[in-house]
């Protein structure tokens, strides 16, 4: 009888970031492209749409996504966070990602400071 064993259920470690319809995935926190962030958002308030960001990070020991107030809900996980991914859900808080007005600098700054917690 075969059954999956563990390294067929592995994610890769990796840092996804959506804005809107677009994506890009990441090694680690300090491989952000700054200026693509910069310009998604830039361009869809430009043209007056509603922001979805949603960060899913694949890191240990955080395993964790978040989002911006521009997206559908999609509910809250099943566990309670460890104490690094508490960390995360505070830094994203406390620069105001949780608000729908948060500039694409914020985001950048996000990334810029979560390497001091699980890089």
């Amino acid at each position: 009888m075969g059954g999956a064993n563990n390294s067929d259920l592995e994610v890769p470690e990796m840092i996804t970031l959506r804005i809107s319809n677009s994506n890009q995935e990441f090694q680690n926190s300090r491989d952000i492209d700054e200026n693509w962030i910069l310009e998604q958002i830039s361009r869809r308030r430009h043209d007056g749409e509603k922001i979805c960001v949603r960060v899913s990070i694949n890191l240990q020991p955080v395993h964790l996504s978040l989002s911006t107030p521009g997206c559908p809900g999609i509910g809250g996980g099943g566990r309670l966070p460890n104490e690094e991914e508490k960390k995360v859900f505070d830094l994203w808080d406390k620069l105001g990602m949780n608000k729908s007005d948060f500039a694409g600098g914020t985001l950048i700054a996000f990334f810029r400071q979560l390497h001091r917690i699980i890089d």
